[in-house]
């Protein structure tokens, strides 16, 4: 793999598993510092040790809960500190929900949100700022198909996904020429474990891998299409397999959108 010319300091969000840690590992072998995040510090060290092994410049263990929102912005200065500043900030981390909009309670969807939404709102913005005062830097989240329009059994998921695309796109709008530049990504249905800890109405883990998701592309394919397309500044990366076209009918025939959204279970 060909190595940038001088290691981009990249701090992933959501890096213990799945995209994120996949995202890493490939970011890993153009040589990158890296900073990773997530709860579990012990899976954060095994992939440290991955991303040095894959030739990683430098890799550094930040870790942090989402959910603890007032302990955020300090851990993004943190991550701002350990290398003198970031090039890259990649907000991954997130979790999904497996219960219709009715029997979903508020704490579910106020938990979807705080994690979802507000969290890596409250990093994005923290970072945004060092980033004005130091002259640009990339902005980049991993969002959903399901932020593209109302998906079942998914109202806080898709609600919070849209909310937070939505969020980055004004970010752009506002500091492009600023040098920020922010890339959406949209994956589609990614082997990954979301399925499983995705929170039931009675706020225990799914506990299932999804019959769809369980047919996705993997975790490592999407990765190398989302690392490419931050390296090069894309605004919006659609990323998954045939469930794609689904973005295309809710743009250019959205009533045959809905019908298909009224059909999809999983």
């Amino acid at each position: 793999m060909t190595k940038t010319a001088k290691a981009m300091r990249i701090w992933i969000v959501g890096a213990s598993s799945g995209i994120g840690e996949q995202c890493a590992v490939e970011f890993a072998r153009h040589g990158e510092k890296l900073i990773l995040s997530a709860r579990r510090e012990d899976e954060l060290e095994r992939v440290r040790k991955r991303c040095i092994e894959a030739g990683a410049a430098h890799a550094e263990v930040l870790p942090l809960d989402l959910a603890d929102t007032a302990s955020l912005e300090a851990r993004a200065d943190s991550a701002w500190n350990t290398y003198g500043g970031l090039d890259i900030l990649l907000c991954n981390a997130g979790i999904s929900q497996r219960c219709d909009t009715d029997e979903a309670g508020m704490g579910i969807i106020r938990k979807v949100m705080e994690i979802d939404y507000f969290a890596p709102v409250t990093i994005t913005k923290r970072i945004l700022s060092h980033m004005l005062r130091s002259g640009g830097g990339r902005l980049a989240c991993t969002g959903s198909i399901a932020g593209l329009f109302g998906s079942r059994q998914r109202c806080a998921y898709s609600s919070a996904k849209a909310a937070l695309q939505r969020f980055y796109e004004t970010i752009a709008a506002e500091y492009h020429d600023r040098g920020i530049y922010t890339t959406v990504l949209i994956p589609g249905r990614i082997r990954t474990e979301i399925s499983l800890s995705a929170l039931e109405a009675s706020g225990r883990p799914h506990g299932v891998m999804d019959p769809g998701q369980e047919k996705g592309i993997s975790a490592e394919k999407a990765a190398r299409t989302m690392v490419k397309a931050i390296y090069r500044k894309k605004r919006e990366k659609l990323v998954g397999g045939y469930e794609l076209a689904m973005a295309y009918i809710k743009r250019f025939v959205p009533a045959l959108a809905a019908v298909i959204s009224r059909k999809v279970t999983n």
